[in-house]
């Protein structure tokens, strides 16, 4: 999390523990490092930057792999969040996930690169079938395991008092969205929300590493009247957890 450029980003490793922790946090690293300060920016350029970012994580472990045989076939999910001048915009590549809850509302912004997805996008499965498939937990699409990645992007306006979960799939495998919703509604601050996400998870079975950011929106600044040369974020004081 780097709140005051804006910046938030999860990013669940795999290829044996020790190499999928040194692929995720290459790419959190990585990533928040060549997004930089988005200040001014288009929505335009901002996507631009944020596929150039995910896109240089994927080439540096990807060469990794190749150079060190211990860690062959690591490579990690990427969900990331940035927020600039009354806008959003999620980078994603993998099964971990984007939300938005506004106005009691929650919605699932990205979509998985998965096995289970394309089925159900084609049909064959319903999702409720999806989430206890056996095969629930491969994906189509990561960062590191090709000599490059096609990053989703999706973006929108921001509203005072949106909620944005980001959450690797040992959350979202455990509980389904009207729970999320329901742990998310109640008036309590951020990292009072997380812990109780992750203890609802681990009581619903904890099967997996469980990572979640919640991102709150508490206030907008005004446009300015006229836009100048560089502009400071529209977004104030994003309180995380």
């Amino acid at each position: 999390m780097v709140p005051d450029r804006g910046i938030f980003v999860v990013a669940d490793g795999m290829g044996g523990h020790a190499a999928g922790e040194v692929a995720s946090e290459m790419a959190v690293q990585l990533i928040s490092h060549e997004l930089g300060s988005l200040r001014g920016l288009s929505d335009d350029q901002v996507a631009d930057r944020m596929r150039h970012a995910i896109r240089t994580a994927n080439a540096a472990i990807f060469q990794r792999t190749l150079k060190e045989h211990d860690k062959r076939g690591m490579g990690t999910t990427v969900t990331a969040l940035v927020l600039f001048n009354g806008r959003f915009l999620i980078g994603q590549v993998g099964d971990s996930r984007g939300y938005l809850m506004r106005s009691g509302q929650l919605t699932q912004i990205t979509k998985d690169h998965s096995y289970v997805q394309e089925q159900v996008d084609a049909g064959y499965l319903t999702p409720e079938q999806a989430r206890t498939h056996p095969y629930s937990n491969v994906i189509t699409r990561c960062v590191g395991a090709n000599s490059d990645v096609s990053p989703d992007v999706y973006g929108g306006t921001v509203k005072t008092g949106d909620v944005f979960l980001l959450a690797s799939d040992g959350l979202t495998g455990m509980l389904e969205d009207y729970q999320l919703g329901e742990i998310l509604a109640a008036d309590r601050m951020p990292q009072e929300q997380v812990d109780e996400l992750i203890a609802s998870a681990n009581r619903h079975g904890g099967l997996d590493n469980i990572t979640a950011i919640l991102v709150r929106v508490d206030s907008l600044d005004p446009a300015p009247e006229e836009p100048s040369h560089r502009t400071e974020p529209t977004i104030k004081r994003p309180r995380a957890g």
